[in-house]
């Protein structure tokens, strides 16, 4: 049986719980579905393979779609961030290229390498790095922010612990299309966010022009397999710099590695997390971002798991309804890495935290290789894209099958136009340029 979030006796019970992050007096959260099984937004589904580019050694990886509004300064520009994943070690990463579009990803120029975006040399041999951007409109200052993870090499692999990693992040000014070198985010207490980033992390600009980025991080005295807890920052942005505010409730799991890769969502005036975790995929919400409810396994709205593990889930968030893109077991899929492939979305009900099975559908169907790293973006009204690229694991090279390393574009073409998307400014300027 599933908990419904919006009774305010299951509330007051969530606060309760050890780590809720909800005050003993409980805080009640509004309604905001539709009954359950009532899909109430409709959608198509066009698949485009933006690119195939796979020379044996190594492939492109984690493509996430950016967009400047055709409304500000220098746009409409549809980004892709992409880096190529080298096949000799694991997680061992290229600096980022981009491919950008003006005709709603028709045609695509690139990918191209951006120098500022690229490695970086520190003492002892260690190679610096960026890995797992998403990005987001930022109305208040006219650019184009992507927010991920720092990582270190050492001899073409990762660094051994402890190693140490931050919350970096890059800036597009649209206006003269010049990509900011990335940078870190100061954080207060370097020995507690020793290990910190935005790594695959959704993350929101507020109408206030405040920025809430929900990280991962562990301690530097907390050993390689310790549990990874997750948080919400509220950071500042002037355009050029972000600065560290606050966050919120510290959610932990004592199961192997923890809280990973969490992915933060707000639909009728309340903010989701999807969270990553080993075992199983988790789910919690919050009213204002900063307390948030106990977080639990997301299941079926039958009460049957949803079968996601170890790998990443994000949201597809229209004004009209909220979705969750996923993998899962049960699939026909166990040739699959992790079961990674196919990409799924759903409709999820919001009050009981669950997903609507009668509405799965495929995203992007599987060829063998692994897809779990992967992007969703709100482009315009009209379109969602998801964009997952082929992970031509070292096995693969061996193995019959018609996976080629392609990079997919998925478009979720909606029956009603998406409200939920950020404007220039209230009065259509960029803001950059407002009085």
């Amino acid at each position: 049986m599933r908990f419904n979030i919006a009774d305010p006796i299951l509330v007051a019970t969530l606060a309760l719980w050890p780590g809720s992050g909800l005050p003993a007096s409980g805080v009640e959260l509004p309604s905001t579905t539709r009954p359950a099984g009532d899909q109430g937004i409709h959608f198509e589904i066009k698949v485009d393979t933006v690119l195939k580019d796979f020379d044996g050694q190594s492939h492109w990886f984690d493509p996430r779609a950016g967009v400047v509004p055709a409304c500000a300064s220098g746009g409409p520009l549809q980004v892709i961030f992409m880096q190529r994943a080298f096949m000799s070690a694991s997680d061992y990463f290229s600096g980022y290229s981009v491919m950008m579009s003006r005709d709603m990803g028709a045609t695509w120029s690139g990918p191209r390498e951006i120098p500022g975006l690229g490695w970086r040399d520190e003492a002892g041999g260690v190679i610096h790095g960026i890995n797992s951007f998403t990005s987001h409109w930022h109305a208040p200052t006219n650019r184009l922010l992507a927010f991920g993870h720092t990582v270190r090499y050492v001899d073409g692999k990762l660094m051994r612990e402890p190693r140490p990693r931050e919350t970096g992040y890059t800036v597009l000014d649209p206006a003269t299309g010049a990509w900011q070198p990335w940078k870190a985010i100061d954080m207060p207490d370097r020995e507690k966010f020793f290990s910190a980033g935005a790594g695959a992390a959704q993350w929101l600009s507020e109408p206030d022009g405040s920025l809430l980025v929900p990280i991962y991080f562990k301690a530097r005295s907390e050993k390689l397999h310790a549990c990874y807890s997750a948080t919400v920052l509220r950071c500042a942005f002037d355009g050029t710099t972000v600065r560290y505010l606050s966050h919120g409730d510290e959610l932990k799991l004592e199961v192997p590695r923890g809280f990973c890769e969490p992915s933060l969502t707000k639909f009728n005036d309340r903010y989701f997390l999807t969270i990553r975790n080993d075992e199983k995929g988790y789910v919690s919400v919050s009213p204002d971002a900063v307390r948030w409810s106990k977080p639990f396994p997301w299941a079926f709205d039958d009460d049957k798991d949803l079968g996601s593990y170890n790998t990443q889930q994000h949201w597809a968030t229209h004004s009209d309804g909220l979705f969750l893109v996923y993998t899962r077991r049960g699939a026909n899929n166990d040739r699959v890495f992790r079961h990674r492939a196919p990409l799924f979305i759903a409709q999820v009900d919001p009050d009981r935290l669950c997903v609507i099975r009668a509405s799965e559908r495929v995203v992007i169907p599987e060829r063998g290789a692994p897809m779990g790293n992967f992007g969703v973006a709100a482009i315009s009204e009209r379109e969602t894209w998801v964009t997952a690229s082929e992970e031509m694991l070292a096995w693969l090279r061996a193995k019959p099958g018609s996976a080629d390393g392609s990079v997919f574009l998925a478009r979720i073409i909606w029956s009603r136009p998406n409200k939920a998307l950020p404007a220039c400014s209230s009065a259509g300027i960029p803001a950059s340029r407002a009085p």
